[in-house]
């Protein structure tokens, strides 16, 4: 068994790898004679005073401790072992073909969108001509949303399932083991698609496929059993297990599972904007004013609020990140944010959202599992008539903003399709706009130099969990009242990220091996 060790350093101390190890085995009082291996196992940023410390577990294992390997994945040949079906290639579709694979179960992936390659040629159009793919956008394709909109390996959900095992499958597969490391793990818009294309390549190389341009448009079901599904309108399926691992903005899957009397319900998520600072202003305020220190990453924050009983506060924060266009149709406008590895862009980013519970809607009714959904479609395509019609977002200053005054220019923005002045008090709904009002303000005295005229509100920022959940049973994951049908992720209402919904994607596999008793 090895021994931990906390230590706080400045952050030049961190290459200084020899006082490192030096101050853990004085603290642990470990004879250094006596060492035969050790790691930095995490690493965070202690910013809440100045100097920023580094905090730092050192693992450190003497002569006889016994070290367990890396988690790899297991492969193996299914090439003629039972099928599965799994809806979606995000990162609940990928991590299922995974371990399904690793379980004795051939996966049979169908991606509504394209590869990551031909993918990209789709995300140009967006940006520079501004015509948005209903089927592969930054929603929709391989990989799913995270591919190109950041790639954060952070979650919350400990208990889901093994974070770690998760973790591990993705430095087998290519990535940093820096990401083990971090608190707050990132691989980057820029090295997922390599990353993305390895996984696919190992589901393919084991016995199991990956059908792109393959779109679900309706399930065979026959006495509330899954009995197959049908592809592109046209090509029908066989298959008694079916993971449905759609992602979020998967609408059309709503409506199918609602049209068939398959049972949905509507779901908390939240709405706002999505706000840019200047990077080297979110240095500046989080890090008391040492901002040439090159020892320190670009700043992020967080930042929560409960505002007349409903919570507002910061999701997928972007330090040195670009604002990108995540419509999944024409006439809606959508914002989210994403960082390249090394996190240099000039501008900072952050969703600032509120959360909206079915109750707080004026149309709300028991019986209706749409209503957060529909409320959501309406705010995106009323910004998209505000913005012109295009893929431009209504913007505003976030002072004018607080103040109700239309912005009459604005500094550069990391948004490409561009932006258009208007009110957003009298684009966005009153809920959501008079509490995003009151937040500034309270995040202003929080965080001095926040609340700032050269900080830009784009809208919306919408997409950032479903408005829907699947309901399925809690021991077999299966839907409650459709054998076979596993609702999976983040679409479902079971994840909220990357990580989170590979886990979920392992759990829904691990629940179908069980019933195969592998």
């Amino acid at each position: 068994m090895s021994t931990l060790v906390s230590l706080s350093i400045l952050p030049n101390e961190l290459e200084n790898t020899d006082y490192i190890l030096k101050a853990a085995l004085k603290k642990a009082a470990i004879n250094p004679a006596n060492v035969a291996d050790w790691r930095i196992r995490k690493r965070s940023i202690d910013a809440r005073k100045k100097p920023v410390k580094m905090q730092l577990q050192i693992e450190i294992w003497e002569r006889g401790d016994l070290r367990e390997s890396l988690s790899k994945f297991e492969s193996k040949d299914v090439s003629n072992a039972p099928t599965i079906a799994i809806i979606g290639a995000g990162p609940a579709g990928l991590y299922a073909a995974l371990r399904a694979i690793e379980a004795g179960l051939k996966p049979i992936v169908f991606e509504r969108g394209k590869d990551v390659k031909a993918r990209r040629r789709d995300l140009a159009k967006i940006n520079k001509e501004q015509i948005v793919n209903p089927e592969s956008n930054y929603c929709f394709g391989e990989g799913g949303a995270g591919t190109y909109s950041d790639g954060k390996l952070y979650t919350r959900s400990k208990k889901r399932g093994n974070v770690l095992k998760a973790l591990e499958w993705l430095v087998h597969f290519g990535a940093d083991e820096d990401i083990l490391v971090d608190a707050h793990p990132h691989i980057g818009t820029n090295k997922l698609p390599k990353l993305i294309t390895a996984m696919r390549e190992a589901i393919e190389e084991a016995g199991g496929a990956v059908h792109f341009d393959s779109k679900l448009t309706d399930l065979i079901i026959e006495d509330n059993k899954i009995k197959g599904l049908e592809i592109n309108n046209e090509t029908k399926y066989e298959f008694k297990e079916v993971i449905l691992a759609t992602g979020h903005s998967a609408r059309d899957i709503f409506y199918l599972l609602h049209a068939k009397n398959i049972k949905l319900e509507a779901k908390p998520f939240a709405l706002g904007v999505r706000i840019e600072h200047q990077q080297e202003v979110i240095n500046y305020i989080q890090y008391h004013g040492e901002t040439d220190n090159p020892y320190l990453p670009p700043a992020a924050y967080s930042l929560v609020v409960q505002i007349d009983g409903m919570g507002v506060y910061s999701f997928c924060m972007c330090p040195g990140g670009i604002i990108a266009p995540c419509a999944t149709a024409q006439d809606e406008v959508v914002t989210n944010g994403w960082s390249p590895s090394k996190r240099n862009n000039p501008y900072a980013n952050s969703g600032i959202v509120v959360s909206v519970t079915p109750e707080d809607l004026p149309n709300y009714t028991p019986d209706d599992p749409l209503v957060c959904l529909n409320f959501q479609k309406e705010v995106e395509h009323t910004c998209w008539i505000a913005g012109g019609r295009t893929q431009q977002v209504p913007a505003q200053r976030m002072t004018d903003f607080v103040n109700g005054v239309k912005s009459k220019d604005f500094p550069k923005t990391s948004y490409q399709p561009g932006i258009v002045s208007a009110d957003l008090n009298k684009v966005l709904p009153d809920l959501i706009a008079k509490r995003l009002k009151k937040a500034f303000v309270a995040f202003g005295k929080k965080m001095p130099g926040y609340l700032s005229k050269d900080a830009v509100l784009h809208a919306p920022e919408s997409r950032t969990s479903s408005p829907i959940s699947i309901p399925r049973n809690s021991e077999t994951l299966e839907h409650v009242e459709i054998s076979g049908l596993y609702p999976c992720g983040e679409g479902a209402g079971y994840a909220g990220g990357i990580m989170s919904a590979a886990i979920d994607g392992i759990n829904c596999v691990d629940a179908i091996a069980k019933k195969y008793a592998l």
